[in-house]
């Protein structure tokens, strides 16, 4: 019996598409100027692989950013043109709840800040269709930390093993929701990851499989 079904953000219900033009509009907007220098630097610290999990907030302080905060919302609303919601979402969501199952995300929130997925969520009309969104630097807490996949079961007020995790990325998704007792679907609709000796209880293709998966673990 599954009482809730949690999904990651990026690759899952969102796809994200890199677009190297939209970086200079993006730093107009955020900068309120034209800034090669800034972009130069920003592109050395965000795309040199040196980042780690800090904070895309401190990562611009350090550039010299003194609002950090209003960079970043400037800078999003330019890059949301590259972002697409997963078509059918609003629908595998009703037709979850439908069914009386609880559903949420949680993700890993880098470099957008969960206050800027939320307003995503809600501008994308899947807000009101999930019981609970829960990011990481909210928490303090990254996948596949158990505790971060334990603090939304206690969000929502259902136990692990009731709880099923829809992502794409085997290590960060399957495995961390898997190590503590969920059942695990991998998304293929956007990407398919294959890291070794990882393997999901069930395998989407399509969003209709994840209602299936459901359907088969009911009583």
């Amino acid at each position: 019996m599954i009482d809730a079904v949690l999904f990651d953000w990026n690759n899952t219900l969102v796809s994200f598409e890199w677009d190297d033009d939209l970086v200079e509009v993006g730093h107009r907007a955020g900068l309120g100027r034209d800034d090669p220098d800034f972009t130069a630097r920003w592109r050395e610290a965000m795309l040199g692989g040196h980042n780690g999990a800090r904070r895309y907030a401190d990562i611009l302080r350090e550039l010299g950013v003194a609002d950090p905060d209003a960079f970043i919302d400037a800078e999003h609303d330019v890059w949301r043109a590259a972002h697409s919601v997963l078509a059918s979402a609003q629908a595998l969501l009703e037709a979850l709840r439908s069914r009386g199952v609880k559903t949420g995300v949680l993700a890993n929130s880098w470099p957008d800040p969960g206050r800027v997925l939320r307003r995503d969520a809600e501008a994308f009309g899947l807000a009101e269709l999930l019981d609970v969104l829960v990011f990481s630097d909210e928490v303090g807490l990254r996948k596949p930390d158990p505790a971060i996949f334990l603090h939304v079961c206690r969000q929502l007020g259902v136990e692990a093993g009731a709880t099923m995790y829809v992502g794409d990325n085997l290590l960060t998704d399957v495995q961390g929701a898997a190590d503590v007792g969920m059942t695990t679907v991998q998304a293929l609709w956007f990407r398919a990851d294959d890291t070794p000796g990882i393997e999901a209880d069930f395998m989407a293709f399509t969003p209709m499989d994840v209602l299936n998966a459901v359907l088969r673990l009911a009583p």
